[in-house]
């Protein structure tokens, strides 16, 4: 009697769903979709196949009446960057409240160097401008004080293998409070023409927003209405709406209460387990952010058309795109490295002692990499598809390109070093 061959079982769609999960949540699988976005827009913008690829970033729909008629290009910097944010506003939040940056003695380091590497290379890139005398270059002073935590966190994953965990915090904390800083930069800075009642509306949809997840409501349906309202309101505001996913980050509960919680999962004897709000939308659109937003932005923002050798000459010739570079890749690592070195002197502040020298200048380097805010300031700055904004796109990427290398490359001699270390220990 003949046997029948073995079904092949089919992935249960909660199955495929944590697969997919715990793939995102890999540091190393986030930088690799942001760096074949980028390659795959290069490409494209410097193809025969460029007039398409810009006439697709350059098409515009959306509700005219209400302001809406944006770009493809600019609803992937508005809309989906809006989620990016948003999730960085939950982490935010849960950093404070709960996190790396509850303790102010404990986080005051990498907070304070967070700073230094924002207030130098914005100097450089100043200083830079200014000799050059060339008409509203310096409007883009503020590009290279930003740090990529997804290509950031993704050249330690790949190169840090053995080095201590505390650098891993260090970078995290240094990287998110850059983040809280280029978010205050873009709401004060290259926020023009505020219309106030636009802003006092968005009140509205944004408490009840805060709310019901107060009340633990975790409800799709009810909850990304709103969140799209306040959106739509701030962005009619005049503010740069990626503030709006801040603000609606900051009002979700962090700490698991007795209203507000979602379970996560069970104990050995089978308690429930319980998480807080914030951490649960984190986790969720987190995946989202890291497998479609910040991807789509960057293959939609770094599509470059260099112009051939002459077009990269011309290009590294413009002050914009040599303040870019420099300070990404001077001012970054000498305005972390600097004030890390003259505030751990001090009894206030103290450096892990798992960490040297060597590793907080590797980390200094890695920090340079100033990818997706970097470009969003730069189109702030000069306005999409400018040629100054075709200078940003080069400088941003070649001083993060050259940032990374450098910067992962040190950090790759120190793990090789601490490998061995660890070896001949054991």
């Amino acid at each position: 009697m003949s046997q029948s061959p073995p079904s092949t079982s089919r992935l249960a769609p909660h199955e495929l769903w944590r697969g997919v999960h715990a793939t995102a949540q890999n540091d190393a699988v986030g930088g690799a979709l942001l760096l074949g976005a980028t390659v795959i827009a290069l490409l494209l913008a410097n193809s025969p196949v460029s007039d398409i690829y810009a006439s697709v970033r350059d098409f515009t729909l959306g509700p005219h009446a209400i302001h809406l008629d944006l770009t493809i290009g600019e609803w992937a910097a508005d809309g989906l960057l809006a989620i990016f944010f948003f999730v960085v506003g939950l982490e935010l939040k849960e950093e404070f409240v709960a996190g790396k940056l509850r303790n102010p003695r404990q986080a005051a380091l990498p907070i304070a160097a967070a700073f230094g590497g924002v207030a130098v290379p914005a100097l450089i890139f100043t200083a830079i401008a200014l000799a050059s005398d060339s008409e509203g270059a310096l409007r883009g002073w503020a590009i290279p004080t930003a740090t990529d935590i997804a290509f950031a966190v993704a050249v330690l994953a790949v190169v840090g293998r053995f080095l201590p965990p505390a650098l891993r915090v260090f970078l995290l904390t240094l990287a998110i409070v850059d983040d809280l800083i280029a978010i205050t930069i873009i709401a004060v800075v290259y926020t023009e023409g505020l219309q106030l009642q636009w802003l006092l509306l968005a009140l509205v949809p944004l408490v009840l927003f805060g709310l019901l997840t107060q009340r633990g409501v975790i409800s799709w349906w009810l909850l990304v209405p709103l969140a799209v309202l306040t959106w739509a309101l701030v962005h009619a505001s005049g503010i740069h709406a990626t503030v709006a996913g801040v603000l609606l980050g900051f009002t979700v509960p962090v700490i698991a209460t007795q209203r507000a919680r979602v379970r996560s999962s069970v104990d050995e004897d089978g308690t429930p387990v319980y998480d807080g709000v914030a951490a649960y939308l984190a986790d969720q659109w987190g995946v989202f952010t890291t497998l479609v937003a910040v991807p789509v932005f960057a293959f939609f923002s770094a599509g470059v058309t260099v112009g051939g050798l002459d077009g990269f000459r011309t290009a590294l010739q413009d002050p914009i795109t040599i303040g870019i570079i420099a300070g990404l890749f001077i001012g970054k690592p000498v305005g972390i490295t600097v004030t890390t070195f003259l505030l751990s002197r001090l009894p206030a502040f103290q450096l892990d002692e798992s960490l040297r020298w060597p590793d907080m200048i590797g980390i200094g380097f890695v920090a340079g990499v100033g990818f997706t805010v970097s470009l969003l300031v730069g189109e702030l700055s000069y306005g999409a598809a400018s040629v100054a904004d075709e200078h940003v796109k080069i400088g941003v990427l070649l001083g993060s390109l050259i940032s990374a290398l450098v910067g992962g490359g040190l950090l790759a001699l120190r793990s090789r070093a601490a490998q061995r270390a660890g070896a001949t220990a054991s």
